[in-house]
This record gives C-alpha cells, structure tokens and sequence, in this order.
C-alpha cells in the first residue's frame, strides 16, 4: 500500500460519521448515497434541495482538497471502460436489492444498529472477500 495515509483517513472517517449525524438530525434522513441520489431523480420539489446540495458536496469536495493540497495522489486505472460500466450497473441492481448502498447501510444503518444494515454489510464484505479471491487465485488476475 503506497498511500497509506492514517491519519487523514481517520480524518475523513470522523467528517464522514459528522455528516451522517448532522444529516439525521437535521432532516432525519439516512446519508446513503444511492438513496439520496436517487431521491433527487425521484423527488418532490420541496425535498430536492438538500439532496442537490449533498450531491454537489460530494463532487465539490474532493475539487476543493485538490485545490487546497496541491493535487491528488494518482489513480491508475487498469480495467476497460465497458468493465467499468458494467460494475458500476451491477453496483447500482446491488444497491436496488439490498434496500442500500454500502455507504447507507455500513455507515449510517450500523451507526443506527439497525440489523438490516448490519447483515447487509455483513454479505457486502462477505461477497468482496468472495469476489477478490476468485479473481486473484482462481481466475488469476
């Protein structure tokens, strides 16, 4: 692991559990991103507001540590386009099933100690152990 980084990802992970809380307190709503997302797709007028600007904060903020720490680590990208489509719609038909997203259910939901989160992170890590093994020792790649 050649970023490995700590202390800002303690960081980041105290700034993630604030936003969820302050999120539930203040509009007692779940900060699970595909829920947002897709409320914002769905929703009445009066409730597109928040989810806009949580939205625009996802994309801001990395913008923002760019700007303000003179760049962002490299990202390699190894994998084709149309593997990275088809995994981002599994990803979405994912969180359709499971009521969530990982950030809904493994944040927000076990904050909650809510069990249906706490299950379906148990099969989310479950499946990406699952998944990783298959595709480093028996597929090979």
């Amino acid at each position: 692991m050649e970023y490995f980084t700590p202390l800002p990802a303690l960081f980041g992970g105290v700034l993630i559990g604030l936003s969820v809380v302050l999120l539930l307190l203040t509009n007692g709503r779940i900060a699970g991103i595909s829920g947002v997302l897709g409320g914002l797709l769905v929703s009445k007028v009066r409730d597109a507001g928040w989810r806009l600007a949580f939205i625009l904060g996802l994309i801001a903020a990395p913008l923002l540590y760019a700007a303000l720490a003179g760049g962002v680590p490299p990202i390699a990208v190894t994998s084709s386009t149309g593997l990275l489509i088809a995994g981002g719609l599994l990803v979405g038909f994912g969180a359709r099933l499971g009521s969530g997203c990982t950030s809904g259910h493994g944040v927000a939901g076990i904050a909650r100690l809510s069990p249906r989160s706490i299950a379906a992170t148990a099969v989310f890590l479950t499946a990406g152990m699952a998944t990783v093994f298959v595709v480093r020792r028996v597929i090979g790649g």
